[in-house]
C-alpha cells in the first residue's frame, strides 16, 4: 500500500501531463487496496479529465462498496445518472463448435442462445 504514495507522485510528476489512463490505474490500486480517501481524490481527478467515463464512478463506488459506505456508494450513482454517465454491459464470449458467440448482459436476443446454453451445460 506504501507504493501508493509513490504511483502518485509519479503520476504528478509526469512531464507531459498525466492522462487518464494513470489514474484510472492508480483509482483501481486504490480499489484494491482499500485507500478510500486516496480513491475520491482520484476519481475527483478522473471527473475532471473526462467526465463521461463511466470507469472512475465504477470504481468509485466499488471502493465505498467494500469500505461498508453504502449511502455513499448510492450518491456515486446518483451523480452518474444526473450526468448521463452510463456503464457499458458486461459481455462475455464463448467457442461453440468452432464458432464465437457472443452474450451481453441483460439482452436475451441471440438467436442460438437455448441450444448453447444447453452445449454450455453439457
Amino acid at each position: 500500500a506504501g507504493q501508493l504514495d509513490e504511483a502518485e507522485n509519479l503520476i504528478n510528476k509526469m512531464p507531459f501531463g498525466p492522462y487518464a489512463m494513470s489514474w484510472i490505474s492508480l483509482l483501481g490500486a486504490c480499489r484494491i487496496y482499500g485507500d478510500v480517501e486516496r480513491g475520491i481524490h482520484t476519481a475527483e481527478r478522473l471527473f475532471e479529465l473526462d467526465p463521461k467515463n463511466s470507469v472512475p464512478y465504477v470504481l468509485l463506488s466499488n471502493i465505498y462498496a467494500a469500505a461498508g459506505q453504502w449511502g455513499d456508494v448510492t450518491k456515486v450513482r446518483e451523480v452518474m445518472k444526473n450526468r448521463g454517465v452510463k456503464k457499458k454491459p458486461g459481455c462475455s464470449c464463448i467457442k461453440v463448435n468452432e464458432r464465437v458467440h457472443e452474450f451481453i448482459v441483460g439482452d436475451s436476443s441471440h438467436p442460438q442462445k437455448e441450444w448453447i446454453h444447453a452445449s454450455y451445460r453439457a
